[in-house]
C-alpha cells in the first residue's frame, strides 16, 4: 500500500532579520491510510511548523512531500489551496469559527469555496453535523453553543468535503476533561470509519488515543513509535457519552 503521506529530508529555515532559524532541520516520514498519529515535542521541537507543511500552509525550504500520489512540495499557492479544501480536514484549538455565521453556515464554508450549490452544501453539513451529534444545533450561532459544541462543529466543517486526512491542533487545549473525552470519542470513530487522522498536542493522555506516537525534538524526529498503551475515549470510566450526556 502506498502512503498517503511521504516526506522525505524535509526542511524549513526561516530568516529572521540577519539569522537563519533552522525551525525544521531533516524530517523522513510516511504515514500509511487510515493511520491514527500523534505529533508531540516541546515548544520549539518543530511539531507545528510540520503540521503547517502537512497541512499545505507553508511549503518546505528543502525536501519532497508526496500527499497521495501528489508532489505538493513544488506546488504554486493556488494549488496548495485547492490540495487543502479537496484532501485535508482542519480542526484548531481556537475552532476559528465565524461567530455571525449559525453552526450549517460555518460547516458549509469549505463546500463555498469549492463552488457547490447552495442547496447541496446545505445538505452536506446538515448531514456533518449530524455525525458530531449537533443535528438539533443547526441554526445556532458560536455565542450560544459551549465550548465542546464549537469544538464538535469545527469537527463537522472538517468533515464536510469528505477529506481523506483529519489534521487536529491542539484539538482539545481548550476544553475541559469530559469535554475532551468526547472529542476524542468522535476522532476514535472518524478512525474507525476509514479516516487518516494527525492529532498535534503537547498532552500525554491525549497523544495516548493515537495508534502511533512521533516525538520532535530540535527540529528532528527523536523518536517514532507504535502506541503499545492505546486509551480508548469509548472505555474512559466506563462510560458511554452522548452528546453533552454523560451516561453511567
Amino acid at each position: 500500500m502506498e502512503p498517503i503521506i511521504s516526506i522525505k529530508e524535509l526542511r524549513k529555515t526561516y530568516i529572521m532579520g540577519s539569522e537563519k532559524v533552522h525551525a525544521l532541520k531533516s524530517v523522513t516520514i510516511d504515514i500509511q491510510p487510515n493511520e491514527y498519529v500523534a505529533l508531540m515535542g516541546p515548544s520549539g521541537s518543530g511539531k507545528s511548523t510540520l503540521m503547517n507543511l502537512l497541512g499545505c500552509l507553508d511549503t518546505p525550504t528543502e525536501g519532497e512531500y508526496i500527499l497521495n500520489g501528489s508532489n505538493v512540495s513544488t506546488m504554486e499557492d493556488n494549488e496548495l489551496a485547492e490540495i487543502r479544501n479537496k484532501d485535508i480536514g482542519f480542526v484548531f484549538q481556537t475552532f476559528n469559527l465565524l461567530p455571525r455565521l449559525t453552526s450549517l453556515d460555518n460547516v458549509a464554508l469549505p463546500l463555498v469555496y469549492a463552488g457547490i450549490p447552495k442547496t447541496k452544501r446545505a445538505e452536506q453539513a446538515a448531514t456533518s453535523l449530524e455525525a458530531v451529534g449537533l443535528g438539533d444545533r443547526m441554526d445556532h450561532k458560536p455565542n450560544e453553543l459551549s465550548g465542546g459544541q464549537r469544538q464538535r462543529v469545527a469537527i463537522a466543517r472538517a468533515l464536510v468535503n469528505n477529506p481523506a486526512i483529519i489534521l487536529a491542533d491542539e484539538p482539545t487545549g481548550n476544553l475541559d476533561t469530559k469535554t475532551s473525552i468526547e472529542i476524542m470519542e468522535i476522532f476514535e470513530r472518524l478512525h474507525q470509519s476509514g479516516n487518516t487522522i494527525i492529532v498535534v498536542t503537547h498532552e500525554p493522555d491525549i497523544a495516548q488515543h493515537a495508534h502511533r506516537i512521533i516525538r520532535l525534538r530540535d527540529g528532528l524526529v527523536e523518536k517514532d513509535e507504535k502506541n503499545e498503551n492505546i486509551i480508548s475515549a469509548f472505555d474512559t470510566d466506563h462510560r458511554y457519552i452522548s452528546g453533552d450526556h454523560v451516561i453511567d
